[in-house]
Order: structure tokens, then sequence, then C-alpha cells
């Protein structure tokens, strides 16, 4: 199925992440089932708090198609978009939103609020979440657990 083709991908930037010692969350954006664009988290390599993998990959994207109109694009991004990214994701005018976890503490995709589903905005993104869901937590899960422990020694 090319929901999981493009979620295993959307991991493999999260597994990047890991490498740079950012918190792990992949994101693609595809076209007609073409990828357009990766990206991960980079928050701590550019001292930005809007470096989430969502806005990383958004402006890769837009560049690339040399429009900020992502109407006919799906984006594949592994945890549940925060409220930041939710709205990034909605103002970019994307088509279809697929996550793997959903994010119990800043999920704004149906968790805590439904940001892109929204239907008094002027536009509305369809979401599908759980998406390889168990293997988008566990690499989160595994890396907090990491930080905690290394934090102790």
């Amino acid at each position: 199925m090319d929901n999981e083709k493009f979620m295993r991908l959307a991991l493999k930037e999260a597994e990047r992440a890991v490498k740079e010692d950012e918190v792990p969350v992949g994101a693609v954006i595809v076209i007609d089932g073409e990828i357009i664009a990766t990206a991960h988290n980079k928050k701590e390599q550019k001292n930005d708090p809007t470096a989430h993998a969502e806005i990383e990959v958004i402006r890769k994207a837009c560049k690339k198609i040399g429009n900020w109109h992502l109407d006919k694009a799906s984006i594949y991004v592994t945890l549940e978009p925060c409220a930041m990214c939710a709205g990034a994701i909605l103002n970019a005018r994307i088509r279809h939103l697929y996550f793997g976890a959903w994010d119990i503490k800043a999920g704004c995709c149906g968790t805590l609020l439904d940001i892109p589903g929204d239907g008094r905005f002027n536009h509305e993104t369809l979401i599908t979440g759980g998406i390889l869901r168990d293997e988008c937590a566990h690499i989160l899960s595994d890396y907090f657990k990491n930080k905690r422990m290394k934090s102790t020694c």
C-alpha cells in the first residue's frame, strides 16, 4: 500500500533526526504518487522553534514546485501535527494528511483539536491517523527513553 510506503520514508527521516539528536519526527510530501520533498525536525540544529518536520517539508515542497498552494499534495508525518504545523498544513491547502502516532500532549489533528478538519476555515484537509502507528510511536519512545537514561548518568 502506498500509504505505508510513504510513511516508511517518513520514518527514515525520523531516523535521520535521531542521528542528529533531534526529536524523531519525519515528513514527506507527495503529489500524484511522486515524492516532492522529505524532511525531519531541525529545531536544535537551527535553534528555531518553528523548524518542525512539517514546516521544513512544506517549505521544500513549495520551493520545488514554485508555488505555496499544495492543494494536490498529501503529507505523511510520523507524529500527529501540533497547532503550528496543523495551521501550516491548512494554510498550504494540503489535500490529505496521513500521520502515524497520535500526540496526546500536543496533537491538533484530532486529539486535542482538529485544526485541518475544522470546516469553519476556508480550506479543509482530510486526515487519516494511525498509519504504522506502533513503529512511529516506538521511535519516539526509544528516543526519549535514551535521553532520560543519558541525563541520569
